[in-house]
């Protein structure tokens, strides 16, 4: 089936690469044509076997990793349209040039994987080497593990909540792991189908015995008020807007804390949907906690610190309009946020040095409340570093502002990375987005309820409980780090073919 490709050469391999690895970018959220891995990886691992010395096989990589990206991350486009007048002439080159960066991880296991020995080892050793990739892609540069290939199984309802529950012992790395083996069984023979056959129902399994696992606790839980604005990016910052902007959000809590009724409850607002300063603005506060009472604010807003730079905060208040605790987003976007050092390109992109990061993950523990995790949009994509583990919180609260991406793949790749989150901590997440997708997961990653793109609204829930640390949330990165080391290792160490 994959002869022709592997009989292709020079271009001709290139753009078949090219498109095998757009084909299997197909396969993430939020489409999910899971079949198409079937032809992408097989497709990967074709054209490989026919490739004479490690630098084609980087070279096919690459070409592998180009189309992946350029599917898979399109709308970053959308982000510069917002300031076309600024920043037009990045239009074309955004999205190729970060695809060409990013698909040299691609690129390296390619070359990796051209080492082993055809058949099994080289799968092996592929789907290792992949793995360690994305692990690094959190670390090099700032990281940026978007669209990691596990994420390919968060499809919608009950089918991804069986799927992904595996993620709570190995993460997000570890199901990419796990499918880039099942992916690559049809260039395999007959036996290696169907050990991938049993492989996959096993997981399956797995993933429904994990469901039935009991969440801990039996004290209340309080009610969650998800407001989300659905205010346009471009408008977002215009100051004659800003007092309606404001007052639109009193309106939708005051709303909310009437569906939610009497009790403890929890108003969560994006990222930045204040426009006015909390750290400083005590009437602004005040206008809050008047509508929220005795319920627990959470607001998203811009502070200044001392060295006069920004913070992009995350604001518990107290009933009395005081602050009671304070979070600092700490994974900045790279030329969104800030603009890193190590790249000077003759333009200040980021004017001002842009915001100033927080100390790292915390718990913060606002009175009368369970202890939660904030994620700042961005921080919510990175497996192993979004709770402090020596303070387990209760729950991860996430708000973002996903107004940058449009309509688009954007918004809902990052809901499928939050997701990932609470089965990978075996905590509940709630998301509040200031133009969509808000939503509520449970401890398994189920989605209880959804507020959708360009909807504005609130979501009134009751804040579903934890379960257990997970070995994941225990262990953290190591474990899907050595498993995808072992993997390389059985791949290199050449044992007796299985078939």
């Amino acid at each position: 089936m994959f002869a022709p490709i592997a009989a292709l050469t020079g271009w001709r391999a290139d753009v078949a690469m090219l498109l095998a690895g757009a084909l299997t970018a197909l396969a993430l959220p939020p489409v999910h044509a899971l079949p198409l891995l079937l032809l992408g990886i097989p497709s990967l691992l074709a054209a490989l076997g026919a490739t004479a010395g490690r630098s084609r096989a980087f070279r096919r990589g690459w070409w592998f990793g180009i189309g992946l990206n350029m599917v898979g991350l399109y709308w970053i486009t959308e982000a510069i349209l917002i300031e076309a007048e600024r920043f037009w002439w990045l239009v074309p080159l955004a999205v190729p040039a970060l695809s060409a960066v990013m698909a040299l991880f691609t690129g390296a296991v390619a070359a990796a994987a051209r080492l082993a020995r055809p058949g099994w080892q080289r799968v092996f050793v592929l789907a290792g080497a992949w793995t360690l990739t994305d692990l690094a892609r959190q670390f090099i540069l700032t990281g940026f593990p978007w669209n990691p290939i596990g994420s390919v199984w968060e499809m919608p309802g009950y089918p991804g909540d069986v799927m992904i529950q595996p993620a709570a012992a190995i993460s997000v790395h570890g199901l990419t792991l796990a499918t880039l083996l099942l992916a690559s069984a049809p260039i395999l023979g007959w036996r290696w189908r169907g050990v991938a056959l049993a492989a996959l129902l096993l997981w399956a399994g797995a993933g429904v015995v994990r469901l039935n696992q009991p969440t801990e606790g039996t004290a209340p839980m309080p009610k969650m008020v998800v407001v989300q604005g659905n205010i346009p990016q471009g408008q977002k910052w215009n100051r004659t807007l800003v007092e309606g902007i404001f007052n639109k959000y009193l309106a939708l809590t005051a709303d909310g804390l009437r569906q939610s009724g009497p009790g403890p409850a929890v108003v969560l607002w994006p990222e930045t949907a204040s426009p006015y300063q909390l750290a400083t603005d005590g009437p602004a506060r005040e206008a809050i906690v008047a509508v929220t009472g005795a319920a627990t604010p959470l607001i998203g807003a811009v502070r200044f610190g001392a060295d006069g730079r920004p913070r992009n905060t995350l604001f518990a208040l107290t009933p009395s309009g005081g602050i009671s605790r304070m979070f600092d987003k700490w994974h900045l976007v790279p030329f969104g946020e800030y603009q890193p050092d190590w790249l000077q390109v003759g333009i200040q992109l980021v004017p001002g040095g842009g915001f100033a990061p927080g100390p790292g993950a915390v718990t913060l523990d606002p009175p009368g409340i369970p202890p939660v995790a904030p994620l700042i949009c961005y921080e919510a994509i990175f497996p192993g570093q979004v709770v402090d583990r020596t303070n387990r919180p209760a729950w991860m609260a996430n708000v973002t502002n996903d107004a940058w991406f449009g309509n688009s793949s954007g918004p809902r790749q990052h809901l499928a990375a939050a997701r990932m989150r609470a089965v990978e901590e075996g905590l509940p997440l709630v998301r509040a987005a200031n133009t969509g997708i808000s939503a509520v997961f449970d401890a398994y990653g189920h989605e209880i309820s959804r507020l959708g793109m360009g909807q504005t609204g609130v979501l009134v829930e009751t804040l579903p409980r934890p379960l257990p640390p997970t070995p994941f949330g225990r262990f953290g990165l190591p474990i899907p780090g050595i498993l995808a080391l072992l993997t390389v290792l059985t791949g290199m160490i050449g044992i007796r073919s299985f078939g």
